[in-house]
């Protein structure tokens, strides 16, 4: 396991070599410079589980629920330049190999923002990753600050598209209902 100071992305590549699925952690120490001169934000992972889909993923860390006084559920910003350094990775790796926003979420109160069962637990903390494929999250996100050339997909369509990573990778069936339910009720 690579040495990591983010937590989110610990867990996640802990969460991987649990599941046995195949992946590479990539070092993030540089950007990736272009024969043109262009600079990408580097990958975080390289994930193939069965099939014919690699994934390109880049983790983004949030809370769930973020926020001290006035909780907020389904935080799922990215930079402009985490999008366009994702497409241009998914345009060199070519045919096979799709971006994948991973948003770990750092489970802090009571409310899940998964079933019970996808929750992975890491160094005693609670965690829940959903994917939500570049192209989809391209379509729904909005500028919410130019200064900072941050976006974000809207809570309801969020909730529409991220599904569980253990969904995404063949780990379980396609009927987990994700992000639909989770809300309605605190975890015992």
């Amino acid at each position: 396991m690579a040495k990591r100071g983010n937590h989110y992305e610990a867990a996640f590549e802990a969460f991987l070599r649990d599941s046995a699925i195949p992946y590479v952690a990539v070092d993030e120490a540089r950007r990736a410079v272009l024969t043109d001169g262009r600079s990408l934000k580097s990958l975080d992972f390289l994930v193939a589980p069965r099939g014919a889909t690699t994934w390109l993923v880049d983790v983004k860390g949030r809370r769930f629920p973020s926020g001290e006084e006035h909780l907020q559920y389904w935080k799922n910003w990215s930079t402009r330049d985490d999008l366009e350094s994702l497409a241009e990775w998914e345009s060199l790796f070519g045919e096979g190999f799709r971006g994948l926003f991973v948003f770990a979420f750092h489970i802090v109160a009571k409310r899940l923002p998964v079933e019970e069962s996808l929750v992975v637990s890491f160094r005693g903390e609670r965690y829940a990753f959903l994917g939500v494929e570049l192209p989809e999250y391209r379509r729904l996100c909005r500028v919410i600050s130019p200064q900072w050339q941050t976006l974000a997909v809207s809570a309801r369509d969020f909730r529409a598209v991220a599904r569980p990573v253990q969904e995404l990778f063949g780990l379980l069936e396609n009927n987990h209902s994700c992000c639909h339910q989770a809300l309605l009720a605190p975890v015992s």
